[in-house]
């Protein structure tokens, strides 16, 4: 099924992202966020083809809210979370760092992910307890000693509700440099793979976090939530928080820091 699905993704990559990336027609959903043929497009594609690979209906980011939530109560014994295009404003702009992601959930927990970017042809996947590849290779690319101040780390501070943590990110930040790239789902992979040492934010989608964070569990990592609670229970489903880090040890510093920053 993993076969298939990385197969899929990149077949509607091909056929339905990559002949509108630089010349695509934009409009804007009701809550502001842009929108383009190409997500749409694709989110069809899709939900054509994915009961040909595990036969349950389909969550994607361009449904309403109130659709997403009904599938979401009504499937837990199957159901796939789709984000089209993962870095919208980066694929209307010409920046090439944009994914489609793909999870099969059940249960409340991923248990197929794959997330790819047509551009650099990174395929990204895993299956639960099976580990994690990248094209292939296994998952982390390297491993590293870093101290925390060496460390680079994903953050996306607009997201951080507390704005007592945001501004010490900016003033008192104990990492070595930040990125923030606008991609959730290849900030998880830049984790798994060991580009990224340590992340955090303050909340992303079901579509954003479904194939990533198992991706970057299966490659060894540790998250936790800002609110700290188990990140696959059952609460704040549609928008969850993570604090994560691939070295035990710096996921733990890195912990401790944000708890008592927030």
């Amino acid at each position: 099924m993993l076969d298939k699905l990385h197969v899929l993704v990149r077949e509607v990559a091909r056929a339905e992202v990559m002949p509108r990336f630089l010349d695509v027609s934009i409009s804007r959903k009701a809550d502001g966020s842009l929108l383009t043929e190409a997500d749409l497009a694709a989110q069809a594609a899709f939900a054509a083809k994915l009961p040909e690979i595990i036969d349950c209906p389909m969550l994607g980011e361009e449904m309403t809210p109130r659709r997403q939530q009904e599938l979401w109560q009504h499937n837990r014994d199957g159901l796939w979370v789709v984000d089209p295009i993962d870095g919208t404003n980066n694929f209307i702009n010409g920046l090439p760092h944009f994914a489609l992601s793909c999870a099969y959930i059940r249960n409340g927990r991923a248990q197929l992910g794959v997330v790819y970017n047509p551009v650099s042809d990174e395929c990204f996947y895993s299956e639960h307890q099976k580990g994690a590849y990248l094209n292939g290779r296994p998952l982390p690319l390297r491993h590293v000693d870093k101290q925390l101040h060496e460390a680079i780390a994903g953050v996306e501070i607009k997201y951080l509700r507390s704005g007592k943590l945001s501004s010490r990110m900016n003033t008192l930040a104990p990492f070595g440099s930040l990125r923030s790239m606008g991609s959730s789902t290849l900030d998880w992979c830049y984790l798994a793979a060991g580009r990224y040492d340590i992340y955090v934010h303050g909340g992303q989608k079901l579509w954003d976090y479904a194939a990533g964070a198992l991706i970057f569990e299966e490659a060894g990592g540790s998250l936790a939530t800002l609110e700290g609670d188990a990140f696959w229970s059952g609460e704040h489903v549609f928008k969850r928080s993570v604090i994560a880090g691939l070295q035990t040890d710096l996921f733990e510093k890195w912990l401790k820091w944000i708890r008592e920053n927030q």
